[in-house]
């Protein structure tokens, strides 16, 4: 079936199947939270986006060839509800952004900083720092050798606008400078963007409304 990028909590998982890389999305929780997991096709090595909330959920996922590494996108708490209890049952790996990671009641034990690789498999990915939401929010970019870009951009960037700065203009004023230079500046209209809640959405659909979002602040 073709993926659409709507999910529901409680409801089935949708896979979007690309040449090297697989990727599994899945909502869970109170909040609607996105849970990504990303499989190289080359090599079965897993790797988990956000391990946001239910557990069994996530870990019933991942199945019993496991998971080497779990990234938590940022430190806001509906993101990494399940994390101690998916590390345990895995032994993964835990990746979070540098200014983030005293944030998350988990070690992390690798610190990641803008421009960093890292690896799942043969699959590359580079995180970009992406600072307004939070300190240390970090997206992946996946460019595909064989297609266009995808992006995971936590609670970054969203259909309709970047992620929530609490009407703090400084913060708003960072975030959507990083999101313009790193990602939409980077990146051409075809990238997929997978977000931290909700459906999912294109460069190309939500580049013609920058503009917009300047103007209104948020």
């Amino acid at each position: 079936m073709t993926y659409s990028g709507q999910v529901t909590v409680g409801g089935p998982a949708d896979v979007h199947e690309l040449k090297d890389l697989m990727i599994t999305k899945i909502a869970v929780g109170p909040m609607d939270n996105n849970a990504y997991l990303l499989r190289c096709r080359a090599t079965d090595e897993q790797l988990l986006i956000d391990a946001a909330n239910d557990a069994d959920t996530l870990i019933g996922m991942i199945g019993g060839d496991g998971i080497a590494s779990v990234v938590t996108t940022h430190q806001h708490g509906d993101h990494w509800q399940a994390l101690a209890a998916v590390v345990a049952a895995t032994g993964a790996r835990t990746y979070a952004g540098r200014a983030d990671a005293e944030g998350i009641p988990v070690p992390t034990d690798v610190l990641v900083d803008d421009g960093d690789t890292i690896r799942v498999g043969r699959v590359e990915l580079t995180a970009r720092h992406l600072v307004g939401h939070t300190p240390g929010s970090i997206a992946l970019v996946y460019d595909d050798p064989h297609g266009h870009p995808h992006v995971f951009t936590g609670d970054c960037l969203f259909p309709g606008g970047v992620g929530n700065t609490r009407k703090d203009p400084k913060a708003f004023a960072s975030l959507i400078h990083d999101v313009e230079t790193k990602i939409f500046d980077a990146l051409p209209d075809e990238t997929w963007v997978y977000p931290g809640h909700g459906d999912d959405t294109s460069l190309g659909t939500e580049r013609p409304h920058l503009p917009e979002w300047h103007t209104r602040g948020w």
